[in-house]
């Protein structure tokens, strides 16, 4: 929002206000009651994370969105494809690989690879799932997994960022960012948007949930895993909390001031940034606090689990089972005191090579904590209105990888023409399967789910219409389902 129009625009309002209170109350009245347009309204200005209405009913209060960068291989993991194993180690159709780039793959010399996985059929509904995933499978009944993802990137960092913001590129609000703007959040002493990281660090890393355009109060906020969960949140050494008090709300006299003269939107974020620091340095170490969590609890996240011993080059350092199932505890807790949007990022999945002992390796780190965390939320009646995601940025061909013309063939290049995304609670179809590849999970095949009809429909699942979640900026009402990229679809058969 350009600050110079925004002046511009108040001035205007203050004409009418003195020149034709009548006129001018409607409009302050109109402007008090807008609450999904980017519009600052005075109330704003106070709280930008002030809890606000949808467009209608909503079946999710809040998300965890479980990111394992580095995709994934669906085809070991979700995608059971039979014909694949069959013809493993077979050339495929050269007219499949006409025009089809890869990261890597020498097209000439390469073949399929059969998953070396165990596949089954869990629950009443009959989900497939790999042995790789047992904890996740007994929760098939409460997944609505889809088959059919697509993108048009294939590599990670362009891929993570459609994924998160809506296009591949720099600069624009991430989904957690567009959700806390549209709807605010619950706990004023919380963050409304709040990034857990594990492993080595993501492709995309801080560009995965930066706030681009919208105001900066926006922008997720990262915890650390160790020391105080945020930096710079205790105060220094001899400086009591009355004195804090006290200058801040000497700047908050000025930051008001300021913003009547200018109303950019900024100086609300530089306003409420300021109060909720000062708020969390209560509420954040009671958060990260898991001592008051039965020893139940703490056993079936796994959260004092060792690292096994397999070799996993591509999984982070030492540690990440109990960093991972931390995440996942914690992620509940937010939940619980009604934290808007919690990211949970884990890098990487990308297993050119290595497959079948970093996939063992990232997928028992995974297994025990996110089905802890599903079976938690459900037993405290939180899963209903909870959605909690499984997504990469794409998936992993059904060809080996053969990188410089190798005949050591142990993992498989970027595919984004198909790949798995789950999701849990907040309303979704539980128990269905939905979309479907060709036999040896190279193509879509029916019901194609392309990345903004997700976000799309993620939005309906909070009662908020992908079209109508706008904010101006250069000239247009940008929003998540990106303008630039064909219209996106709510993908109604998700929705429970």
């Amino acid at each position: 929002m350009n600050p110079i129009n925004e002046v511009i625009r108040h001035s205007r309002r203050d004409f009418l206000t003195t020149s034709a209170s009548g006129i001018g109350g409607i409009a302050l009245s109109s402007l008090m009651n807008e609450t999904v347009r980017g519009e600052v309204s005075s109330g704003e200005a106070v709280n930008p994370l002030a809890a606000k209405r949808s467009h209608f009913g909503a079946k999710a209060k809040r998300c965890i969105y479980i990111f394992m960068a580095g995709a994934p291989s669906h085809l070991d993991l979700f995608n059971y494809r039979p014909k694949l194993q069959e013809l493993d180690g077979q050339k495929m159709p050269e007219s499949l690989l006409k025009d089809m780039r890869f990261a890597f793959i020498q097209k000439d010399s390469a073949v399929l690879l059969g998953s070396q996985q165990k596949f089954s059929q869990h629950g009443q509904s009959g989900m497939w799932f790999s042995d790789l995933l047992p904890n996740i499978a007994s929760c098939a009944d409460d997944i609505c997994m889809i088959k059919s993802m697509y993108t048009d990137q294939f590599n990670h960092h362009p891929g993570q960022l459609l994924m998160q913001t809506g296009e591949p590129r720099f600069g624009l609000p991430s989904m957690g960012s567009w959700l806390t703007y549209g709807l605010g959040t619950v706990n004023q002493n919380l963050p409304g948007y709040v990034v857990l990281t594990a492993g080595r660090g993501s492709s995309g890393g801080a560009t995965l949930w930066q706030s681009g355009y919208l105001p900066s109060i926006y922008a997720g906020v990262r915890l650390r895993s160790e020391g105080d969960p945020i930096l710079n949140l205790s105060n220094p050494d001899g400086m009591p909390r009355e004195l804090q008090r006290k200058g801040l709300d000497a700047l908050a006299r000025l930051n008001h001031k300021r913003f009547g003269d200018v109303h950019d939107p900024e100086i609300a974020s530089r306003i409420a940034n300021y109060e909720l620091a000062f708020r969390m340095q209560s509420a954040a170490p009671e958060l990260t606090d898991l001592s008051g969590e039965s020893q139940a609890t703490l056993d079936a996240y796994g959260v004092d689990r060792a690292d096994p011993n397999i070799k996993n080059p591509r999984g982070g350092g030492p540690g990440q089972y109990r960093t991972f199932a931390r995440n996942c505890l914690l992620a509940r807790r937010m939940a619980e005191r009604g934290v808007r949007f919690v990211n949970i990022i884990h890098a990487s999945w990308d297993h050119h090579s290595g497959l079948k002992e970093g996939l063992a390796f990232n997928s028992g780190m995974a297994d025990q904590p996110i089905a802890a965390l599903i079976k938690d939320l459900k037993q405290r009646g939180l899963l209903e209105d909870t959605l909690v995601v499984w997504a990469g940025e794409f998936g992993r061909t059904p060809l080996g990888e053969n990188r410089n013309g190798s005949t050591k063939v142990t993992g498989r290049d970027h595919h984004p023409k198909s790949y798995c995304l789950w999701m849990a609670g907040g309303g979704v179809n539980a128990g269905l399967t939905y979309g479907e590849t060709d036999e040896i999970g190279w193509d879509v095949v029916e019901n194609p789910v392309s990345v903004n009809d997700y976000q799309a429909t993620l939005l309906r699942l909070f009662g908020m219409d992908h079209n109508r979640l706008t904010y101006p900026y250069m000239g247009a009402d940008m929003r998540l389902t990106s303008i630039a990229r064909g219209e996106a679809k709510v993908v109604p058969e998700l929705i429970g």
